[in-house]
């Protein structure tokens, strides 16, 4: 499936009717896990991109050519229809044009721009928002960056969980009018703030944390949700494996008594070795 397959694919989630959980990718094989598995949809999030390039927090550090050189090797990968969480578009609206030019070029099928003001100011700890004239104008930027019309721009706002919902609300409508494809919203407390911003923007809702408790896949969906993230677990899941086998070996465990290794027709396929194998038959002669 190419770049434009993969958007096209994922349009169609926007444009159906079911509520769909992403998969949390991080690499090329955790890509193509969720290919296999049959994921519909992945993520690549701004916080997992960070530990696995840099092994560091979320304090928006990482920079947008390490995001697109991931996103690439994901995307190449073979991983399902991928969703980024492209941060704050990595500066002002000509950062957010740059942003959507490489990882459109990178292969993503959605990307989302959020209007947090990133990365933290000095100051007093607190999550603020931009003002919305400066919102809007990134989400302009962003539109029109994008070469390949299939590529998803989702605008996003943590209004919810920051502001009000009123003021949810007025953004959502002004990313709406911009053009952008979804509204992807974080602090979701009830579904009635679902129905006011799929009333008010009649754009597919994407959506990223939410109180527990307030519905799963079925219930979001019909409430106008389409995309929901489940967290990214994937990531810390194979941290845990890796210092458990690592410890084990230390320990002094032997290779062959390590649990929970993939064997190796697992990994032989993971890696597409059928694939190199009939590429050295045909074209180094052996």
């Amino acid at each position: 499936m190419n770049a434009t397959a993969r958007r096209q694919a994922f349009r169609a989630i926007l444009a159906g009717e079911a509520c769909v959980h992403p998969a949390s990718v991080f690499d090329a094989i955790s890509g193509r896990i969720a290919a296999e598995i049959g994921f519909e949809s992945a993520i690549l999030g701004g916080s997992v991109a960070s530990q696995a390039v840099l092994g560091a927090p979320d304090h928006i550090i990482l920079t947008l050519t390490e995001l697109a050189d991931l996103v690439r090797r994901i995307a190449r990968g073979g991983a399902p229809p991928l969703l980024v969480d492209a941060d704050h578009g990595f500066g002002n609206a000509l950062s957010v044009m740059r942003t959507v030019e490489e990882l459109e070029v990178a292969g993503v099928a959605a990307l989302t721009i959020e209007d947090t003001l990133l990365p933290r100011p000095y100051g007093p700890e607190g999550t603020a928002l931009l003002p919305l004239e400066e919102g809007l104008g990134k989400i302009r930027a962003a539109l029109a960056a994008r070469s390949d019309p299939s590529l998803v721009i989702v605008a996003r706002t943590g209004a919810l969980g920051v502001t009000s919902t009123e003021d949810a609300i007025v953004r959502a409508r002004a990313y709406a009018g911009a053009g952008a494809d979804g509204i992807f919203v974080t602090g979701l407390s009830d579904l009635a703030q679902l129905d006011a911003l799929r009333d008010a923007t009649g754009l597919p809702l994407l959506v990223g944390s939410a109180k527990a408790g307030i519905g799963g896949a079925a219930v979001l969906a019909a409430h106008g949700a389409r995309v929901a993230l489940q967290g990214h677990h994937t990531f810390p899941a194979a941290v845990k494996a890796m210092r458990d086998t690592l410890q084990a070996l230390r320990d002094g465990t032997a290779p062959k008594d390590l649990p929970g290794i993939a064997d190796g027709a697992t990994m032989k396929r993971l890696q597409r070795e059928a694939h190199y194998d009939a590429a050295i038959r045909d074209f180094l002669g052996g």
